[in-house]
């Protein structure tokens, strides 16, 4: 039950867009077509279920205060949590690389559609939110981490296919001059986070 409330809360409430607005450089440059903007988020997704347990474990068993006690207990003492920033970055842009290089090989039309935007995952605040959130909330197991990486990245994927969705019919729309382009983004953004944020009164 705790697994699935992470996995829930990861989407609706604490969705990556509509809570936090990480990753709203992608989010808004992608969003022309939902074809795009679903290669893109499941891309994200992935990363997100690769990198965040993955980086939990070097968290847990080198980065952590007396996380080396399980080679030696003399490096009990050892507090090695002034790395974590940078090797969590370099983690996510290992896994960006080999995601990028898949993509490249099996889908070259998705790849030249997303462009600069697909190496750009490697600095997507969304991606390295995912695991710093994850360091800061203490999760009891890897079950716990990967179901908060899973949900995060399924929120990610909702926000941007349902912001690309509405875009592609906001073209036959009469839309101020003025607001064409990403100031009406701006705008149906804000009030899909309004609209997510209904689901906080709901208890798991």
């Amino acid at each position: 039950m705790e697994y699935f409330n992470i996995f829930v809360k990861s989407i609706f409430i604490d969705n990556m867009i509509f809570a936090f607005f990480l990753g709203m450089c992608s989010y808004l440059a992608v969003s022309k077509t939902v074809k795009t903007s679903l290669g893109l988020g499941v891309a994200v997704t992935f990363v997100l279920l690769i990198t965040v347990p993955v980086n939990y474990l070097i968290d847990k068993y080198l980065l952590s205060p007396g996380a080396l006690a399980w080679i030696s207990p003399s490096l009990a003492s050892v507090d090695l949590s002034f790395l974590s920033l940078i090797l969590f970055i370099a983690v996510i842009a290992a896994i960006v690389q080999i995601v990028e290089m898949v993509i490249e090989k099996y889908s070259p039309a998705l790849y030249n559609a997303l462009g600069i935007f697909l190496p750009l995952i490697a600095v997507n605040c969304a991606v390295l939110g995912g695991s710093l959130f994850m360091q800061q909330r203490g999760y009891a197991n890897i079950g716990e981490v990967t179901c908060f990486a899973l949900g995060s990245g399924i929120g990610w994927l909702l926000a941007i296919v349902g912001i690309a969705a509405i875009r592609e019919r906001l073209r036959y729309s009469a839309i101020p001059p003025a607001l064409k382009g990403v100031g009406i983004t701006f705008i149906i953004t804000g009030l899909m986070g309004i609209a997510f944020m209904s689901f906080m009164g709901i208890k798991l």
